[in-house]
């Protein structure tokens, strides 16, 4: 069974920086190289970067469990007219017991309700297995998108959207 629970208070928030030590140093070191990813970890997972998100830039956090273990987490901001969903990580030893499915049916549930029709993501360009999976659950790439992030790394990613049936 998987649960998926909002991500509203410092123990959640302990706890996405944890899956995200994980998840990042597994499967982005091979794509930007460690550094790049221990300085996006604590620019955007650590427990303070995510406290400011939530309180102060509109994100919404939630965290998955499988069988009432903790395997991954979601972020999603609703935004003018669209739902940008910001993050999906769900850690490789879970990954394929349709986690990430249940999350992405929860993540367009939400858009729904809020009264949205497009999901937007930005995936980085060398994440070939991530970008398949989106196409797969019918996002479409609409273009590239390089944004500097600070102490010489940039993002270089393309952006994906979908469209969502009422």
């Amino acid at each position: 069974m998987i649960e998926i629970t909002l991500a509203n208070t410092r123990p959640g928030y302990v706890l996405i920086e944890e899956l995200a030590d994980v998840i990042w140093r597994n499967h982005y070191v091979p794509i930007t190289g460690i550094g790049q990813v221990e300085y996006m970890l604590k620019k955007y997972q650590s427990i303070e970067a995510i406290s400011i998100q939530v309180e102060k830039e509109g994100f919404e956090y939630f965290v998955l469990a499988y069988e009432k273990t903790p395997v991954g987490y979601i972020s999603i901001r609703k935004e003018e007219d669209t739902l940008f969903l910001s993050k999906i990580y769900v850690l490789s030893d879970y990954r394929g017991k349709k986690v990430g499915k249940t999350a992405m049916q929860f993540i367009e549930t939400k858009a729904k309700n809020y009264g949205l029709k497009i999901i937007m993501l930005t995936v980085n360009k060398n994440n070939t297995n991530s970008i398949k999976a989106y196409e797969k659950l019918g996002f479409i790439n609409v273009g590239a998108l390089v944004k500097d992030i600070g102490n010489g790394y940039v993002m270089d990613d393309y952006q994906m959207k979908k469209s969502l049936n009422k």
